[in-house]
């Protein structure tokens, strides 16, 4: 967890706040490739071109075919895609996003908060449905716990449903950039990141 002061933690809450409204577009390059801007430098301060090419395209296709078999395989093989796009993300931007936000990291380039990595997530999620990809999930709208007066540090993520209707976070803030994103349900994840001795659970 973030070792913080809770003052600092707040106040990064604050900053993240104040500019969830910025959302990337995405649009086609060229034919065959599909353009992602990369949010990053915390709220969408700073967005970098990513082109999703045919190599790109297969890889993607190759880790979601790994999950076809169940909702459970589909939101590993989820993760497995989340890990690789932070990988391609990285190349753009040029820097190694450390995990969680550090205080003090605002409108440093490469470095990103929640709104950067749910954004980006959520980018990347409404790409591989908008290629048939994934095949017991949807993509639903991004959400957010914490307002501060409840003890809670602001935090977004992505969020995708199963067949069943349950609600499943795809949280990659946690993580250092490249690494395993959290996927638990949304209604768990809804009751975290309480403030601990200044630190996030």
């Amino acid at each position: 967890m973030t070792r913080l002061s809770i003052s600092h933690v707040l106040l990064a809450g604050l900053l993240s706040v104040s500019t969830v409204g910025a959302v990337p577009k995405s649009s086609h390059a060229a034919p065959g490739t599909k353009r992602i801007d990369i949010c990053h430098g915390y709220g969408c301060a700073f967005r970098s071109r990513l082109d999703i090419g045919p190599g790109d395209a297969a890889r993607f296709a190759s880790i979601l075919a790994a999950g076809r078999s169940s909702p459970k395989a589909e939101r590993a093989a989820i993760a497995r895609a989340v890990g690789y796009f932070e990988k391609r993300a990285q190349q753009v931007t040029g820097v190694r996003d450390a995990p969680q936000s550090e205080f003090g990291a605002s409108k440093i380039k490469g470095q990103m908060d929640c709104v950067d990595e749910s954004t980006n997530t959520d980018a990347l999620l409404r790409y591989l449905q908008g290629r048939g990809l994934l095949r017991y999930h949807k993509v639903e709208a991004r959400t957010s716990r914490g307002f501060l007066l409840d003890g809670r540090y602001p935090h977004w993520t992505a969020v995708v449903r199963a067949p069943d209707g349950v609600k499943w976070v795809v949280d990659s803030w946690y993580a250092p950039m490249g690494g395993a994103p959290d996927i638990i349900p949304l209604r768990d994840w809804k009751q975290r990141g309480v403030l601990e001795s200044g630190a996030l659970n």
